[in-house]
């Protein structure tokens, strides 16, 4: 008789009634009940010892877990997440990996089940997102070759006051150069510490950033003071498209986690916003592993430039096929009896032309093309996907 519509404890209890009455054998309750005879003398067994308690299913987990965690490896993970509450288990196995190379740290998805099971964990909502943006930016296949630039958006500190944090990251090694809270996002701010990072870690080939002031303008080539610097030190300026983000991404998910652990919640001022941004570069850069890294630190990867920054820029300078013109005050150049509009920008910097069609001329600053100037209509044209094909690569 099969157990199917009553459930074992009322088996249980029936067998052993049938039992005490003494009118069947041990035999035959095995065959009436479809219980072998060892289970049916457990069960006598249990129920002289136990009584009623005998009738419990007992637990079949074993008592002991030799391959369970050991406490002081837990305490070392939680621990390590309350000190770096952004860091996810990926990072947290691999930081406890590097610091002690001898224990037995256990995966990162044991870490992240100690973590979720100790409510150090927060769900996430996942976002569709777009395929990925071809990006046509030089390639960085090594340290320098293009750094990031870009100011994190303004938060009020506690003393009302706004900081502009301005960031300067390398995007291959992800090594964060700079973090600077600054009151106002300007040029004459921002320069001086680019340059000292320049003066630190040397000159990249390129330097990324978005459309807005002051690393560009709406000028002709988004020609702005802080470009004009950078490419008369040969480097070139890239500028993602507008509204496109993804395109310096790297930088981008660097800024998300300095806004987790730096402005939430802001600090009392200036002074002790500064402290918290140099204690996050201190260990985004030595500490925090990176799985674009191979878990790696970003200071493994990175390394100076052998380009100095240089104690006096040189002379801009063309070849003997381009025409030169020096750019007034007024941002115009006199050209055949004209006078163009180039940008007041370049005021008082030579710039030089080269006769690509019977009437038109590329319009370049150093290796930096600015336009086309069409002597049709005498004036200088914004590069188009139409006429770009007519101009040469950038020499950097």
């Amino acid at each position: 008789m099969p157990w199917k519509e009553t459930c074992p404890m009322d088996q249980k209890i029936q067998l052993l009634s049938d039992w005490l009455k003494e009118d069947h054998t041990i035999t035959e309750l095995s065959q009436t009940y479809n219980v072998s005879r060892k289970t049916i003398y457990k069960w006598i067994e249990r129920y002289q010892k136990q009584q009623a308690r005998v009738l419990e299913e007992l637990s079949r987990a074993p008592l002991n877990h030799p391959n369970a965690t050991k406490p002081e490896i837990v305490s070392q993970i939680i621990d390590t997440k309350l000190h770096h509450k952004t860091w996810g288990p990926k990072k947290i196995v691999a930081r406890l990996e590097t610091i002690y190379p001898d224990k037995p740290w256990p995966a990162p998805s044991t870490a992240g089940h100690i973590l979720k099971k100790e409510g150090l964990v927060n769900e996430r909502h996942y976002k569709r997102h777009t395929p990925p943006y071809t990006e046509p930016f030089k390639c960085c296949e090594r340290p320098n070759d293009v750094w990031s630039i870009d100011y994190k958006g303004q938060f009020r500190m506690q003393d009302g006051k706004l900081c502009y944090p301005l960031t300067i990251s390398d995007n291959y090694s992800r090594y964060l150069l700079s973090c600077q809270g600054l009151f106002h996002p300007t040029y004459k701010n921002t320069r001086p510490w680019l340059k000292r990072a320049f003066q630190e870690y040397g000159l990249p080939l390129a330097i990324r950033n978005d459309n807005g002031s002051p690393f560009a303008s709406v000028g002709l080539g988004g020609i702005s003071p802080l470009s004009i610097w950078l490419i008369k030190l040969w480097i070139r300026p890239e500028r993602i498209e507008p509204g496109h983000p993804e395109q310096n991404g790297r930088h981008e998910r660097m800024h998300r986690t300095l806004k987790e652990e730096t402005a939430n919640p802001p600090r009392a001022n200036m002074r002790e916003q500064q402290k918290a941004f140099d204690g996050f570069k201190m260990t985004f850069d030595t500490e925090r592993p990176h799985e674009a890294l191979g878990q790696q630190t970003p200071a493994k990867l990175f390394l100076p430039s052998n380009r100095m920054l240089p104690k006096k820029l040189a002379p801009v300078e063309y070849d003997s096929y381009y025409t030169v013109r020096q750019v007034r005050q007024n941002g115009t150049i006199k050209w055949k009896g004209n006078f163009v509009y180039v940008s007041q920008a370049l005021a008082k910097e030579p710039i030089g032309l080269r006769q690509i069609s019977e009437a038109e001329w590329e319009v370049r600053f150093s290796f930096h093309v600015l336009g086309i100037l069409d002597d049709r209509i005498v004036k200088v044209l914004p590069i188009t996907n139409k006429n770009k094909c007519l101009l040469p690569m950038s020499p950097v």
